[in-house]
Formats: C-alpha cells, sequence, structure tokens
C-alpha cells in the first residue's frame, strides 16, 4: 500500500514530468493550467499526485481559470487533498492573477514630450538627497510599459549595466527607452558621465533596432533634456 501511494508523488516522477523542473528547463508557458497549480499545492492525496488533483479541481469549473477564482475557501476544501492551507494559497494566487489583468487593462502613460517625462520621473526622484538612475521602457506608441531603477548613489558609466538594460527591453517588448536621473545639487548641466553613459546606451541599443529617445536631468523644479538640446 506505501508503495502504491509514493508513485502519485511528483517527486518519484521523471524531472521532465515534474511541475517545478518543466517551469525552471522549460519555461513557465509549456506548463498547463493543472501544472500551475499543482505548483501551489506542492502535494495530492493519497491516491492522486498534484498534477491530477488539479485537473479534477478545474475541471468542476470547466477548466475556467476565471470561475476556479470564484470558489470560496470551504468550496476548495471539499476535496481531498485540499486543506485550508492550499485552499488559501490558490485563492491567493488567482487574486494576484486578477489584480493583475486590472492594471493591464489601465490605460499605460503616452510620452508626447520632455515635459511628459518630467510629470513621470519628478515625483519619484526629483526630491532625493542622493542620485538614482532610471530607465523608462516605451512601446512603438511611446506609452510607458515600465519603468525601473538602474542605479542608486551615484552616477558613473561603470554603475551602468548595458545587458541588464538591454536584456529588460528584450522581455517587455520594448522599442524606445528614456533615460532619467537626478541631480540633488539642483544643477541642470550634464557631467561628462552622463554624455559618457547616454552614448553608452545609445550605441547600444541601436544593435537591437531599440532607440534612446531622450534623457532627462531632473530636479525638484526643472529638467536638463538631452533630446530638447540636439545633444542625444
Amino acid at each position: 500500500m506505501q508503495e502504491k501511494t509514493a508513485s502519485f508523488s511528483i517527486k518519484n516522477w521523471s524531472q521532465d514530468d515534474q511541475p517545478r523542473e518543466k517551469l525552471l528547463y522549460k519555461g513557465k508557458s509549456t506548463l498547463s493550467d493543472a501544472e500551475l497549480v499543482a505548483i501551489l499545492i506542492g502535494s495530492g492525496n493519497r491516491s492522486e499526485s498534484a498534477v491530477d488533483l488539479c485537473k479534477r479541481i478545474l475541471a468542476s469549473v470547466d477548466n475556467n481559470l476565471s470561475e476556479l477564482g470564484k470558489l470560496s475557501i470551504i468550496q476548495l476544501m471539499e476535496f481531498r487533498g485540499i486543506g485550508e492551507a492550499k485552499a488559501v494559497t490558490i485563492a491567493a494566487a488567482l487574486e494576484l492573477g486578477r489584480r493583475r489583468r486590472g492594471e493591464e487593462a489601465l490605460e499605460k502613460k503616452k510620452i508626447i514630450s520632455s515635459e511628459s517625462v518630467f510629470e513621470l520621473m519628478q515625483p519619484i526622484i526629483g526630491e532625493l538627497e542622493h542620485e538614482e538612475f532610471w530607465i523608462v521602457y516605451l512601446n512603438n506608441s511611446n506609452k510607458v510599459i515600465l519603468k525601473t531603477q538602474l542605479s542608486k548613489g551615484g552616477i558613473t558609466g561603470t554603475l551602468v549595466d548595458v545587458r541588464l538594460v538591454l536584456k529588460n527591453a528584450l522581455e517587455v517588448g520594448a522599442t524606445g527607452l528614456i533615460l532619467a536621473h537626478n541631480h540633488p545639487s539642483g544643477t541642470l548641466k550634464p557631467s561628462k558621465a552622463d554624455k559618457q553613459i547616454t552614448s553608452k546606451l545609445q550605441i547600444a541599443a541601436e544593435n537591437l533596432d531599440i532607440k534612446v529617445l531622450d534623457h532627462l536631468i531632473v530636479t525638484e523644479n526643472a529638467y536638463f533634456s538631452f533630446a530638447d538640446e540636439a545633444i542625444l
């Protein structure tokens, strides 16, 4: 009996069939819905593997993830092998998915000028007492896909991880980049390092057909645009 029970454990499957390993080595898109939910719950019951249990749970809602997300904790716990902790994990994961869809549905901010970049970045870096360097990633409609901090505490060419910048750009499908950093001193004059960083990223991005559209130096009340000053 113990041998039969053990055979249902995902740990005893071939590595190619184990959901976690499949995600790691083949990518998340290769997993079925049941396999993804199985990763959340970790184990099944005495007669079903985690994947088989999740297939049964999904079948109860016609394999519709939206309907699965509507099940209460009590309803999920009606399935043998799903205790309170597993039910809460499933509910939390599906709620995160719902919130993500809501955020993706929001209108992305469109960059139409250097001023719109300033309005985007000033609340983030304009009043800081230390320097931060940020990258704004845009799609082909100049709408913001992502904005992320590249470095903090001082700007030099050696702190620019070009590979990371371009890796992020490829992952989110960006076709344009805008660089932005602040000058706590209040000066709007670009330094030699500012110009070197801009040139370094511009050359690297061009090889991937990604454009560096601007570089803004941001202070509390004003900004300097490389594009506006025609030095990009």
